[in-house]
């Protein structure tokens, strides 16, 4: 599964048109995304104190049954590789969707499911 963090608008907007698009992808031509161990540190570093986010899940292999083009590029500022949507995600591809909580601090909580044990 990849993990995309979304304004609330966003996420409203893709219930209308029945796809999820962000700025990212008119501005860079794709979505960021990132996967489960990555969601933290993205959240740290680009959404901190960002009220009215959304988490959402999206299947890859859904993704690519629906002819959409997922790629994995090198970020050379976090030294990963991270998976780059390159069209609107059908809504079809999003599994779940949860509204993000913060702690005292500010940072995101992940929903329980997604918790290490």
């Amino acid at each position: 599964m990849l993990y995309r963090l979304a304004t609330v608008a966003d996420w409203q907007h893709a219930q209308q048109t029945g796809h999820f698009a962000s700025a990212d992808l008119a501005a860079e031509g794709f979505i960021h995304t990132s996967e489960r161990h990555q969601l933290l540190e993205t959240a740290r570093r680009y959404y901190a104190n960002q009220p009215d986010l959304q988490l959402l899940e999206i299947d890859e292999a859904t993704l690519q049954s629906a002819g959409v083009r997922v790629e994995r590029e090198w970020a050379a500022k976090r030294g990963e590789f991270f998976a780059h949507i390159f069209a609107p995600v059908p809504l079809a591809a999003v599994r779940r969707e949860w509204r993000v909580a913060t702690d005292a601090a500010g940072e995101l909580q992940l929903p329980p499911e997604l918790q290490e044990a």
